[in-house]
């Protein structure tokens, strides 16, 4: 058995990673899969004066623990992981392929609010995690409809938890949610005011190599196929790996949740085309100043070796 440790995730984040986990398909490939638990630490508080991820640590939860070489490999919102990369003290460190879960997400606001669409927006604050991908959806969904001066965010903690009770509390005007908090904002009456898919990608370390990950990618088609073979069984996860430290979410059941929302596909490699153009657009709200080509944020070798010898 090869040893791989992963940081935490969340079956928002990673379903077909924890399925493939508890249901053997790793061991089945001969990867004996530890976790290291990202979370331990990290700030969860509202900073409404921070209006920028200038100066932010892209590594204060995801790739934390990578940074410090107690990680192998960690899975994140592609926009994020292209700022991490570029940021990262292991020099080792790049992408290896987007992961398997499209992930769905909203801005949500309270039952109360007095806004209906994302327009009405304009000027309000917007409660995001800075470098985590629902940061990156909101301005992507919200640059649709209003001019990107009109476009006021703040820094909100990760985890959806956090944010939730900061929006009900009147602290933030809307935030951004991923399941099952969507599911149980709705069922509290709140609104989804926009909401979207979006893609992750993989971060290794040179202690993966094109074998080890091929491994992993088996694992996780596997995985997918169990998934979307039988969508609500695996609802389930979602309500399970919150409720023990969230009782609120045990009073969910798989029935208040949508299965058109629990998108998952084979790991693949990054197109090219979707590299630069996502490249271009993060520069053009003031990051990835540093990278001359977006390439160089992946590793072009064992993405391709990797991802060819899984199927």
């Amino acid at each position: 058995m090869k040893k791989l440790v992963l940081e935490t995730t969340a079956p928002f984040q990673g379903l077909a990673e924890l399925v493939a986990y508890n249901e053997g398909l790793f061991e089945a490939e001969g990867l004996a899969v530890e976790w290291a638990d990202r979370e331990k630490g990290v700030d969860k508080s509202v900073q409404k004066d921070v209006t920028s991820p200038k100066g932010v640590n892209p590594h204060s939860s995801h790739g934390k623990l990578f940074e410090q070489g107690q990680a192998d490999m960690y899975n994140a919102c592609e926009w994020g992981n292209y700022c991490r990369v570029q940021d990262s003290s292991v020099q080792s460190g790049r992408q290896v392929g987007r992961r398997a879960i499209v992930t769905y997400a909203g801005i949500v606001v309270r039952p109360d609010s007095e806004v209906f669409t994302p327009q009405q927006l304009a000027g309000k604050t917007v409660g995001v995690p800075f470098f985590f991908g629902t940061h990156y959806l909101a301005l992507h969904m919200l640059e649709g409809f209003l001019p990107r001066e009109a476009i006021n965010v703040c820094r909100a903690p990760n985890g959806s938890r956090y944010r939730f009770d900061a929006m009900m509390s009147g602290e933030l005007e809307a935030t951004t949610l991923t399941e099952p908090y969507l599911s149980l904002a709705e069922k509290k009456g709140c609104r989804i005011v926009c909401s979207a898919f979006y893609h992750g990608t993989e971060v290794a370390s040179d202690r993966v190599d094109a074998d080890t990950y091929a491994r992993f990618n088996r694992a996780v088609r596997a995985a997918v196929k169990r998934i979307n073979a039988n969508k609500e069984k695996y609802l389930q996860y979602f309500i399970d790996y919150h409720k023990e430290k969230d009782p609120e979410i045990g009073t969910l059941t798989a029935a208040d949740l949508r299965e058109s929302r629990i998108v998952v596909v084979d790991p693949a490699p990054i197109p090219q085309a979707e590299l630069e153009r996502t490249a271009v657009w993060i520069r053009s709200w003031g990051m990835l100043e540093e990278t001359e080509s977006p390439l160089d944020l992946v590793n072009m070798e064992v993405q391709t070796a990797g991802h060819a010898a899984a199927e």
